[in-house]
C-alpha cells in the first residue's frame, strides 16, 4: 500500500478540510422531545488533530455522529457540515454511504459489535475496499493483508480468515482501525478508540493512531473524556459540557492555562501519579438533564464562580486567552463579572 507523506502545516489562507456551523442535534418521540447538541461550530485543517473532551453525556459522540448521519428517521440535524466541498446535510441517502467509508470514515468504541460476527475480518474489509474503489476482490483482499500489517497485527495473514469474537480487545480495535482507513479517509473519527482496553494495550494503540495519522496525513477527531489520551494525541481540544462547547484552544494552552469553572474543575478532578495520599477535588452536582436544562449557563449550578448574571442567558464563546475561547460571561468584554450577587453551586 502506498502511503501518502503528511502534509505541511496548512496556510492562513487554506481552506479547512471539515466547517461546522451551528450544528443541532434533536431527537424526538411521541414522549420526548431534546436537543442533545446545541450549536456548534468548529472547523478542521487537513493532517490536524482535534480531540473532544468532556463527561459521558456532553455530546461529544452525538457530534461525531452526525458528522456522518448515522442517526434514525426520528433524529433531526440542523446547520451546516462541509467536508472537502461536500455539504453533508444536503446529500440524498444513496450519495451519503459513498461518503461514509470514503471520504470519512469511524472507528467505533466497541469492535465486537461494529464487525459482522458472521463473517471473517478479511472479508469485511475487502467487502468495503470493492464497494468504494470498484477493485476485484483478489485486489482488495491484497489490500486487506497490508492494512492488517499497517496497524501492526501480528500473523496478519492468519488473522484475516479470523472471525471477530477469535481476537483479543487489542486486535479487534487494530482490525476496526485498519476497517476504517481501508479506503483512505481524508477524515477519520475515532470515538473512544481505547476505552475497552486495559493500559498497556490502550497506550499502543494511542501511539499507532498518532503515527498512521501523522503518515497519512489525516484529519482527525478523537473523542475522549481522559485528559491523559487527549494530551497524547491532540493538537486542540474542545471541551463540551451539555451540547456545547465551552472552551476550546490549543492543547497545551487548554492544560496550562484552562479559562472555563468546568475545564478547571475537569483538571482538578483527574488522578495522576503525584496524587498518593491527597483528596479528589471533584465538580459538584450532575450534569444537567437535557430535556431540562437550567437557564443560563448550563454548568453555573455546579459553579462555584457562578453570578446572578449567569442565570439571565446562554452565554456566547469569548476570547479568553491568545487562541483560546471560553463559554463564560467572566470573559464578555466590558461586563462587570464579580460586581454582580454570587449564586451557590450545588
Amino acid at each position: 500500500m502506498t502511503i501518502a507523506a503528511a502534509p505541511s502545516a496548512p496556510s492562513a489562507t487554506a481552506v479547512p478540510l471539515l466547517q461546522v456551523d451551528d450544528l443541532g442535534v434533536r431527537f424526538s418521540s411521541r414522549d420526548l422531545d431534546i436537543s442533545v447538541v446545541n450549536g456548534v461550530s468548529f472547523s478542521l485543517d487537513r493532517g490536524q488533530v482535534l480531540c473532544l473532551l468532556g463527561e459521558s453525556g456532553s455530546g461529544k459522540s452525538v457530534t461525531l455522529r452526525a458528522l456522518m448521519r448515522l442517526f434514525p428517521e426520528t433524529a433531526r440535524l440542523s446547520g451546516r457540515i462541509v467536508i472537502d466541498g461536500v455539504d453533508v446535510l444536503a446529500l440524498p441517502p444513496h450519495e451519503m454511504r459513498k461518503v461514509r467509508g470514503g471520504l470519512v470514515s469511524m472507528i467505533f468504541q466497541e469492535p465486537m459489535t461494529a464487525f459482522d460476527p458472521v463473517f471473517t475480518i478479511g472479508t469485511q474489509i475487502a467487502e468495503t475496499i470493492v464497494h468504494h474503489d470498484g477493485v476485484s476482490y483478489r485486489d482488495a483482499g491484497r489490500r486487506a493483508l497490508e492494512l492488517l500489517e499497517l496497524v501492526q497485527v501480528p500473523s496478519a495473514k492468519r488473522r484475516l480468515a479470523a472471525y471477530p469474537h477469535e481476537l483479543s480487545g487489542g486486535l479487534r480495535q487494530r482490525a476496526m482501525i485498519a476497517l476504517a482507513l481501508a479506503c483512505r479517509p481524508k477524515l477519520l473519527l475515532a470515538d473512544e478508540p481505547t476505552t475497552a482496553l486495559d493500559a498497556t494495550v490502550q497506550i499502543q494503540v494511542l501511539l499507532l493512531l498518532r503515527e498512521l495519522q501523522r503518515e497519512l496525513g489525516m484529519a482527525t477527531i478523537f473523542v475522549t473524556h481522559d485528559l491523559g489520551v487527549a494530551c497524547e494525541i491532540a493538537d486542540r481540544v474542545a471541551v463540551m459540557y451539555a451540547g456545547r462547547f465551552v472552551e476550546t484552544g490549543a492543547i497545551a494552552d487548554i492544560m496550562d492555562h484552562p479559562s472555563h469553572p468546568y475545564t478547571q474543575g475537569l483538571l482538578r478532578s483527574t488522578v495522576h501519579g503525584g496524587m498518593r495520599g491527597e483528596a479528589l477535588d471533584p465538580i459538584p452536582g450532575a450534569p444537567p438533564d437535557l430535556a431540562d436544562l437550567p437557564p443560563g449557563c448550563s454548568f453555573a449550578p455546579r459553579c462555584a464562580a457562578a453570578r446572578e448574571v449567569c442565570v439571565s442567558g446562554p452565554p456566547d464563546l469569548f476570547p479568553s486567552g491568545p487562541g483560546q475561547a471560553a463559554r463564560c460571561l467572566q470573559y464578555q468584554p466590558g461586563l462587570r463579572f464579580d460586581a454582580t450577587p454570587a449564586l451557590k453551586a450545588s
